[in-house]
């Protein structure tokens, strides 16, 4: 049974086909945990809807760990609804969020939390030094979204942030103040404001698996992220469609005085051709990022749930 004199420390950690990775990580942020004897803690698993034996191993290993639950979803909802439930159940004074495939060393832990007590921070983040052994394009590409969502939203964003970290109670109430369906949660925890201190660390090889992050969904994940924290695109499309007006009230001028000066002819069409066909691929563009925008405020109107819970292990009692 939990000691009521001790602070709970709860750890919220998504799960999406992780039948491998979790007895691994179990064992080692056990060890940890076991190790901070000023707190009590708990370990609360969100399976997002995974394919693999996740949930199965789960309910096994919950018989055996009191300090150990779950929820599971009736489909996969994706990492941020993950992590979004886990936070509204977390019942901890302090609330730790971090992957299972142990790219989030638990080592850290015992760090944050004495930063918390002793430094008088509100949350501890945590951030990659170098992206070692990822793919150089992908690199490259995410070097490319923080260093344009930081130009074009008044939220700034640490590069390299992860999600692994751990907050206060208060913080992690404000956070779930935000109802907002499209959540970006590395833009809401900036967003939010708080004492915020970074920890830096190399980057770690998965525990086992393999990662569910494709080139594409990042792509898709950074969309996101532009779309709910800057409305710069907007903003450019509106630009874009006045300079190309004032292109081609140029390009009047130099047909009038091109057909005063040498007669009417054929000459020019392709060049013609060619404009036409490029300010229609603008104005396509145009109309696209207006329509995401658009999309995102018709998705959030139907107030649908973010996630549906088909299967949840409430605390132990012993």
């Amino acid at each position: 049974m939990p000691d009521a004199c001790l602070p709970l420390l709860s750890i919220v950690v998504p799960c999406y086909n992780e039948e491998d990775a979790i007895p691994v990580f179990l064992d080692k942020i056990t060890i940890v945990l076991s190790n901070m004897e000023s707190v009590d803690y708990e370990l609360l698993f969100i399976d997002d809807g995974s394919g693999d034996a996740t949930l199965s191993v789960l309910r096994k290993l919950v018989e055996s760990h009191s300090n150990m639950r779950y929820i599971s979803f009736s489909r996969n909802f994706g990492k941020e609804a993950a992590m979004l439930a886990g936070l509204e159940a977390a019942a901890g004074d302090f609330v730790a969020v971090m992957d299972v495939d142990l790219q989030d060393p638990p080592e850290l832990l015992p760090k944050m939390y004495e930063a918390i007590i002793k430094e008088g921070f509100d949350c501890i983040a945590t951030r990659r030094d170098t992206r070692k052994g990822e793919p150089p394009i992908r690199s490259f590409f995410a070097k490319v979204f923080y260093y344009l969502i930081n130009k074009i939203s008044k939220t700034k964003i640490v590069e390299g942030a992860r999600d692994y970290r751990m907050m206060t109670r208060q913080v992690v109430d404000a956070i779930l103040s935000l109802k907002e369906y499209h959540r970006f949660s590395k833009g809401i925890f900036e967003w939010i404001g708080f004492k915020t201190k970074y920890i830096s660390y190399e980057n770690f090889p998965r525990a086992a698996g393999a990662t569910k992050w494709n080139f594409w969904k990042l792509f898709l994940y950074a969309i996101d992220g532009i779309i709910g924290f800057s409305d710069a695109p907007l903003a450019v499309a509106s630009v874009m469609g006045m300079l190309f007006c004032f292109l081609s009230f140029l390009w009047l001028i130099f047909i009038i005085v091109r057909w005063m000066l040498l007669g009417d002819h054929v000459a020019g069409w392709t060049s013609t051709i060619c404009v036409i066909v490029f300010s229609s691929g603008v104005q396509l563009v145009c109309t696209g990022i207006m329509g995401q925008y658009l999309a995102k405020n018709y998705l959030e109107s139907k107030h649908r749930p973010i996630y549906i819970i088909k299967e949840k292990i409430h605390r132990k009692q012993q």
